[in-house]
């Protein structure tokens, strides 16, 4: 068999200056003294990176609520009792804070037995008693606000931990609750989140609820390059042929701390029996040595004589599985790096699972949320000591003879670059675009290289604090109103996560050898920017557009600029610099230029060498037979784009143009025009 086809999506350096990790004198990182400048607001998000201390920051938070804004209770929520232990009692004050962080054990009602609606009766004795904090899962907090209405909240904090479980969908009661909650208006909400993306499913909120939140982004890159230890994060994805258990040691290192997930028994990785799978990773891991009383876990002995501990939690028998989690809960394990080597998990073992000696999360079979693949990357982005390298793979079928199949894992192709595509803006620096003109000059702040600002050129500015990139760009169109701005300045990746999800885009982006660019970066671009935002202008619309795909293009052009200098990305600033390059590469670097290149030229590159030639065809064909010719939708905006072009231009686009976006743009406007006789003719 030979090896798995690897997509080498993405390797990121980090400084490891250490920042994100240091605390002030009240005992907070950066990240949460963020959060705690913002304490006297009613509605506040928290959006950062797991492991960046988000539990911390919300008992910062809580405590100021309760004792200097006359709040009488705070009530934390989570999604499930395991998540509770991260906000276990805390001796703040030893490093500063005023106050330390203690929650009654009554009032623990993830610690306590029972079952959701049980734990009702004991929120109830809560809202009457004196004491200050309760902790409890989604479901508790839901069944409480049904049977005592949102009124019996008044004047309390109501913090939601994994924000992102929420939906503005009908259907999701903690999403209504959410929504009578704001609409009442004497609660305060924290919600906290490290993946919140909107445009992976549903609306978490409504946009005039959201519009209520104050936002405190803090970014992957920030935390990262501000760790002690971890200095280097790789994504990968890798293809396979036949069972992924004949495959997995392939990938699988025994010698780093891996996370295991294993398919879902309903997807076509599985091979349906859940308990041979994990039978099959631990017979070909050694020979099984038994199971140690004291935690649970599977000895496994390799060829080397080491003797591994892996921790099995897709065994169903309660018994067994509770055994190993609470061994796995331990804090007095929690810093020993021998303690367990292995986890292998199915549903468990992901968002607020905290294990920060895990080097390696393995996934098979792919995941079509972009939030949970966010949340699986997060179990091995912890900072730990000796800890230098961390990896996420994604193991993944590829297809067989039948057509069936081949559409099948054609969209499971598509879902990885898309998320691939995503995780390079979720984990570079944020982008913040400026329009080139004569009187730009530098701003405070900022870094720009070697030999500094140049007023004749587009410059690349980076300040290494905020973990921000400014870039000018020639002909750039500046938002107008508010929401258009903060959409640009805080919610891009919102808008390139509906984008790579859109397979009409990626499908012809990566297989269309006839496509022009401007289709995908114009037209697909904009026709999903116009559904996500209708309320914005036309004008504030190709705004959000051209800050979105120059994002997203630009760090395209930068990994194929780095790939191509000597020293390769090992530097803290690789991408910036790679970036840089680029911009200096190019003569006129303007937003027309940035139309013109294909987001997923990258994808192709990759797809194309790590595929066999038949395989590919065979994928391409299947996109090709699915094209569709020319709609009246988009002849419509072609023709727009015409208008914009007879406007700077100063004439029509020709049909025998030699440009082909040019041609394009004519061909929409003559196809209107067929119609129109046509109508006209009966």
């Amino acid at each position: 068999m030979a090896d798995p086809k690897h997509i080498p999506s993405i390797s990121v350096t980090y400084a490891s200056s250490g920042r994100s990790i240091r605390s002030n004198e009240l005992g907070m990182r950066p990240m949460q003294e963020m959060c705690f400048q913002k304490r006297g607001e009613q509605y506040l998000l928290i959006k950062s990176p797991p492991a960046s201390g988000k539990s911390r920051a919300l008992m910062f938070i809580a405590l100021d609520k309760l004792q200097h804004q006359s709040l009488k209770q705070a009530i934390i929520v989570v999604p499930e009792r395991a998540i509770g232990a991260s906000f276990n009692d805390e001796p703040l004050s030893l490093f500063g804070f005023w106050e330390d962080w203690h929650i009654e054990p009554r009032w623990n009602l993830c610690n306590a037995p029972g079952t959701d609606i049980g734990k009702v009766n004991a929120v109830k004795k809560f809202l009457e008693s004196g004491d200050k904090i309760l902790l409890c899962t989604h479901a508790t907090f839901r069944f409480a606000v049904e049977r005592f209405g949102v009124e019996a909240f008044d004047d309390r904090l109501i913090a939601v931990d994994e924000f992102h479980h929420v939906s503005a969908n009908p259907d999701n009661r903690l999403g209504t609750q959410m929504t009578q909650l704001i609409e009442r208006g004497k609660t305060h909400i924290i919600a906290m989140t490290g993946s919140y993306f909107r445009g992976d499913a549903e609306a978490v909120l409504m946009p005039e609820d959201e519009a209520k939140f104050e936002s405190v982004a803090y970014t992957y890159y920030q935390q990262l390059s501000g760790y002690e230890y971890l200095k280097q994060l790789d994504i990968g994805y890798y293809f396979y042929t036949g069972s992924y258990t004949d495959e997995i040691l392939k990938v699988l290192d025994p010698n780093e701390k891996t996370i295991v997930h294993i398919p879902n028994v309903n997807s076509r990785e599985s091979t349906k029996d859940k308990i041979k799978e994990v039978e099959y990773i631990l017979n070909h891991l050694g020979d099984w040595q038994g199971v140690d009383p004291e935690t649970g876990f599977q000895l496994v002995k390799t060829e080397s004589g080491r003797v591994l501990k892996i921790a099995d939690l897709v065994d169903d028998d309660p018994a067994k599985r509770d055994h190993v989690v609470a061994a796995l809960k331990r804090q007095s394990e929690k810093n020993n790096r021998d303690y367990v080597d292995i986890i292998i998990a199915l549903g468990m073992a992901k968002e607020g699972f905290d294990w920060i000696w895990c080097e390696h999360a393995l996934t098979v079979g792919y995941r079509s949320s972009l939030t949970e693949i966010v949340q699986i990357i997060g179990r091995a982005t912890r900072d730990a000591p000796g800890k230098t390298k961390a990896r996420f793979t994604n193991l993944i079928a590829e297809p067989d003879a039948s057509e069936e199949m081949v559409a099948e894992a054609v969209n499971d192709t598509l879902k990885a670059i898309a998320a691939s595509l995503l995780m390079e803006q979720v984990l570079a620096p944020r982008f913040e675009f400026k329009p080139k003109y004569p009187e730009s000059g530098p701003q405070e702040g900022f870094d720009y290289g070697e030999g500094g600002y140049d007023p004749d050129k587009c410059n690349v500015g980076f300040n290494e604090v905020t973990g921000r990139i400014q870039m000018e760009i020639k002909g750039l169109a500046e938002p107008k109103s508010k929401e258009a701005a903060r959409i640009c300045r805080e919610d891009l990746n919102e808008v390139i996560t509906a984008f790579v999800q859109d397979k009409p885009s990626i499908e012809r982006g990566v297989f269309d050898e006839e496509l022009v660019p401007e289709e995908v970066t114009q037209l697909r671009m904009g026709k999903i920017i116009k559904e996500k935002y209708p309320e914005l202008s036309e004008e504030d619309r190709e705004a959000v557009r051209q800050h979105a795909i120059a994002a997203l293009n630009i760090i395209q052009q930068a990994k194929g600029t780095l790939a191509k200098m000597e020293d390769g990305p090992t530097k803290n600033l690789a991408l910036i610099n790679g970036i840089r390059k680029y911009a200096m590469d190019v003569r006129d670097l303007n937003i027309d230029l940035i139309d013109r290149i294909n987001p997923f030229g990258e994808a192709y590159a990759i797809l194309s060498k790590s595929m066999t030639e038949e395989r590919f065809r065979q994928i391409a064909s299947v996109i090709a037979a699915k094209k569709v010719s020319l709609s009246i939708e988009e002849a419509r905006e072609l023709a727009k784009r015409a208008l914009r072009f007879k406007q700077e231009k100063g004439r029509i686009p020709s049909l025998t143009a030699v440009d082909p976006w040019e041609k394009r743009m004519a061909e929409g406007v003559a196809f209107l025009q067929r119609k129109a006789r046509e109508a006209q003719n009966g």
